[in-house]
């Protein structure tokens, strides 16, 4: 005799929008009075529904798949439900179960496309946007190019999501990373005249003066009637910045001691129970790695702060550092935790999603201003090592030698930095006065601004009811109650400047 286990039946998929019915754990189960079809056989999942629930049949296309939801929905709650009244100590297993791979897949498409329709829905609302391009490589060596996009509609509101996300499997050239662009906004129905400007990670693929992604953009919105900016990352910038200050002479045997420490099993325990021994302030050392980016500051402090104890635990291994004892060397550590602290702070401020390109900016200049007041501060005949501490600790721990004579070094590797920065920022610089004028309207003088923005802006100043809104309303709700008869050329500069991404963060 035949058995039905043999056979090898499997619930479909459509019997869910067809019939109303769920598959759980192994049984065929009625989403609407949750009872259980023995069988998996379409005969008598179909007698079932339309002996019992055939007043469905007049739910069609779309109502039909909501009702659908809105029964998965009502299932998992009663589910839950009676479990936290039966089982309560099980909740979090039932809460855990995996739904079937056929379902999970459904989902995450369903839920891909209406994410696609609502930020369609809202592009059309666009009147300017941006766009955010990055593009790194797998574990399986294909390309992947993230898009991020940022627009803003009229009443201010500003968009920031994933436009696409594109494999490449062949070559990443500019004009190959053009066509993926293009495709996605295309895709998307977004009109090219009102893209306003395009940050990439600064590849050279992304940068290239006559066939990189960023001038191919930009000459296709100009071919459209638009214009657009190219900015290259501010905190990829920032980063490449920070590298500059080498002081290989006191990386390369911090980083050799570190991994002295750490790759060997056995010393890295009994480095840490030293530290544990004599009561020291951390427990352990950290690894440096180039790719994160925060990393370096981290573990040149940690180092830092352990050095005497790294000392002594490297004295009975055999192993001494003898730049431990040299308080020029010292000295050179001490400014380099200090200043890469402060690049460290930088760069956490620049992070965050939602971040305006004038944010972003401020952070920079208010930095430039910072390393101007260091270079004064150390070019002193009495050096001020206020904002160095780990310097001015070991200044004070030598006083015998001549440490302060190092800080004229130390005030010309500052200016260095200071100089890189000007450098690279020049993108940023080139807009500097759209973003003071987004920023700080009324500072602006209105001969200083363009010309179909002066008469606007000699209104705005006259006007002391708006003066006092810009001092009590954040910047962006500032503009969205001002006139948009009386301020229109305004307010198309405010939606340029918002709709400008300041870095690749969401990348």
């Amino acid at each position: 005799r035949r058995k039905v286990d043999s056979e090898g039946r499997r619930f479909q998929d459509r019997w869910k929008v067809e019939y109303f019915f769920t598959e759980i754990e192994n049984h065929c189960v009625c989403l609407i009075c949750q009872e259980t079809v023995a069988v998996y056989k379409e005969f008598n999942v179909k007698r079932h529904y339309q002996s019992r629930h055939s007043t469905y049949d007049k739910l069609t296309g779309h109502d039909r798949s909501e009702k659908l939801k809105q029964l998965e929905a009502v299932l998992i709650e009663c589910v839950m439900k009676m479990v936290e009244n039966i089982c309560p100590e099980k909740k979090q297993e039932f809460a855990n179960i995996c739904l079937a791979r056929n379902t999970v897949a459904r989902r995450i498409e369903e839920i891909s496309s209406d994410i696609k329709r609502q930020l369609t829905s809202k592009g059309v609302d666009f009147d300017f946007f941006s766009i955010a391009c990055d593009e790194s490589t797998d574990l399986s060596d294909t390309a992947q190019l993230l898009i991020f996009m940022r627009g803003v509609d009229d009443e201010m509101n500003v968009t920031e999501e994933l436009l696409d996300l594109q494999s490449l499997t062949d070559q990443t050239r500019g004009k190959d990373l053009f066509v993926s662009v293009s495709s996605a906004i295309d895709d998307m129905k977004l009109p090219w005249n009102k893209v306003t400007g395009i940050i990439t990670d600064g590849a050279p693929a992304m940068v290239g003066e006559r066939s990189g992604l960023s001038t191919l953009i930009c000459n296709k919105v100009i071919e459209e009637g638009g214009k657009a900016i190219k900015l290259h990352c501010i905190i990829h910038q920032q980063v490449l910045c920070a590298k500059h200050l080498k002081y290989d002479h006191v990386m390369k045997p911090v980083l050799k001691t570190i991994n002295f420490i750490r790759s060997k099993a056995l010393c890295h325990r009994q480095f840490k129970q030293f530290l544990l021994d004599i009561q020291a302030e951390y427990e352990d050392v950290l690894y440096h790695n180039d790719v994160r980016w925060l990393s370096r500051g981290s573990a040149l402090q940690r180092f830092y702060s352990l050095r005497k104890e790294i000392g002594e635990f490297l004295e009975t291994k055999g192993q001494p550092m003898r730049e431990l004892s040299d308080p020029i060397w010292l000295a050179d550590l001490g400014f380099l935790v200090d200043i890469t602290k402060h690049l460290n702070v930088l760069n956490t401020s620049l992070q965050g999603k939602d971040a305006a390109v004038n944010q972003l900016y401020s952070h920079l200049k208010a930095f430039g201003t910072k390393l101007q007041l260091f270079i004064r501060q150390l070019s002193q005949t009495q050096p001020n090592t206020i904002h160095f501490s780990a310097l001015q600790e070991i200044m004070n721990s030598f006083p015998q030698d001549n440490i302060s004579a190092q800080t004229s070094r130390y005030a010309a590797d500052i200016a260095s930095l200071a100089g890189e920065f000007k450098r690279r920022f020049q993108d940023f610089a080139a807009i500097e006065k759209e973003i003071s004028l987004f920023s700080s309207p009324f500072s602006v003088d209105p001969e200083d601004a363009p010309d179909q923005l002066q008469l606007e802006l000699i209104e705005l100043h006259c006007d002391s009811e708006l003066r006092s809104r810009h001092q009590q309303l954040s910047l962006v709700n500032f503009y969205r109650q001002l006139d948009k008869s009386r301020f229109q050329e305004i307010r198309t500069l405010a939606k340029k400047m918002l709709s400008l991404f300041g870095s690749t963060y969401m990348c």
